[in-house]
C-alpha cells in the first residue's frame, strides 16, 4: 500500500465507521432519503446506515480516499447547518463546534495517539480540531470511539490525517465490530400480563403477554395435582427443545443477579429450564442452555436480552 500521501495521490479504498445518534442519522438521511442519496451521488462513496431502532446507529463510509473526504465534508457541513438552524431559536451567541465520532479498531488507536501522545498532538495542532480517543473499548467489541470536533474544515483535515495513520498501520488481529444495542424497555409481569416500562408508565405488551401465557400453559413440568393437559387434545408436554446462547463473562452477573435472583425470575416467567455453564479457563464467554417449549425458550431469550441491554445502556437500575 502506498504511503505517499499527497492530496489526491492517496487513492486506496478505505472504510470509515461513524457512530451517530438517531437525530444525527435522521439529518443525514433527509426526507425520503434524499440527503443521503445526494451525498452518495456527489461523493462517489458508499454510505451505509445500520438498521434498527437503536439510540445509536453506525454509518459506514467506503470508497477511495478522495470520495471518503467528500462524503465527510458533506456530513460536516450538514451538521453545521443543523447547528445554525437550531441556534436561530436560541439566545446562544457562540456557535458550538461540529462533532463526529469515529469508530476505530483498538489495535490502530496506539498509532493514532503516537508515542507519548505525539501523533494526536500533531493532528490537533496542524488541523485545529479537537481529537479524543476513548480509553475504553465500546461494549462487546474491540473498537474505540474517536471524537473529533471543530469547524467543518478542521474536521475534514483531521479525517485526512487519521486516514493516513490508518493506512500506514492496518489493524492487527481480528476486529470485533461494535454493534449498537436496541433501546430496551424493562419488562414486568403482573397477573399473567406483560408490561413494558416507558418513562413512568407501564404499557401492556400484548405480544409478550401471549408468549408468557403460552409459555406458562406449556410448562414441561406439570404442577402437582394437575394431570389435565393444558390444551384439550394436546399433550401437556409439547416437544421440549434446547437452545444455546453465549454470553460474555463480564455480563453474566447481570443475568444471574444477586444470589441468583434475576435468573430465577427469568426461569419463573418463562417456564424454561436455564443452565449456565461454568467458566472455561481462558474463555471470555459462558454458555447458557435454555430448555423448554418454543414459547418458553423465546420468552427466556427475550428476557435475557432485555437484561443485557439494560446493563449495557446503563438502565440496569430499573
Amino acid at each position: 500500500m502506498e504511503s505517499k500521501v499527497s492530496e489526491g495521490g492517496l487513492n486506496v479504498t478505505l472504510t470509515i465507521r461513524l457512530l451517530m445518534h438517531g437525530k444525527e442519522v435522521g439529518s443525514i438521511i433527509g426526507k425520503k432519503g434524499e440527503t443521503v442519496k445526494k451525498m452518495r451521488e456527489e461523493s462517489g462513496a458508499r454510505i451505509n446506515i445500520s438498521e434498527g431502532n437503536c439510540p445509536e446507529r453506525i454509518v459506514t463510509i467506503t470508497g477511495p480516499t478522495d470520495a471518503i473526504f467528500k462524503a465527510f465534508a458533506m456530513i460536516a457541513y450538514k451538521f453545521e447547518e443543523d447547528i445554525i438552524n437550531s441556534m436561530s431559536n436560541s439566545p446562544a451567541t457562540s456557535k458550538p463546534p461540529v462533532t463526529l465520532r469515529l469508530v476505530v479498531p483498538a489495535s490502530q488507536c496506539g498509532s493514532l495517539i503516537g508515542k507519548g501522545g505525539s501523533k494526536i498532538k500533531e493532528i490537533r495542532e496542524s488541523t485545529g480540531a479537537q481529537v479524543q480517543v476513548a480509553g475504553d473499548m465500546l461494549p462487546n467489541s474491540t473498537e474505540r470511539a474517536v471524537t473529533i470536533s471543530g469547524t467543518p474544515d478542521a474536521i475534514i483535515q483531521c479525517v485526512k490525517q487519521i486516514c493516513v495513520v490508518m493506512l500506514e498501520s492496518p489493524p492487527k488481529g481480528a476486529t470485533i465490530p461494535y454493534r449498537p444495542k436496541p433501546a430496551s424497555t424493562p419488562v414486568i409481569f403482573s397477573g399473567g400480563q406483560a408490561y413494558t416500562i416507558q418513562g413512568q408508565y407501564a404499557i401492556p405488551h400484548p405480544d409478550l403477554t401471549k408468549l408468557h401465557q403460552l409459555a406458562m400453559q406449556q410448562t414441561p413440568f406439570t404442577p402437582l395435582g394437575q394431570t389435565t393437559p393444558a390444551f384439550p387434545g394436546m399433550d401437556a408436554n409439547p416437544q421440549a427443545s434446547t437452545h444455546e446462547l453465549t454470553i460474555p463473562n463480564d455480563l453474566i452477573g447481570c443475568i444471574i443477579g444477586r444470589q441468583g435472583t434475576k435468573i430465577n425470575e427469568i426461569r419463573q416467567m418463562s417456564g424454561a429450564q436455564i443452565k449456565i455453564a461454568n467458566a472455561m479457563e481462558g474463555s471470555a464467554e459462558r454458555q447458557i442452555s435454555i430448555t423448554g417449549s418454543p414459547a418458553s425458550i423465546s420468552l427466556a431469550q427475550y428476557l435475557i436480552n432485555a437484561r443485557l441491554t439494560s446493563e449495557v445502556t446503563g438502565m440496569g437500575t430499573l
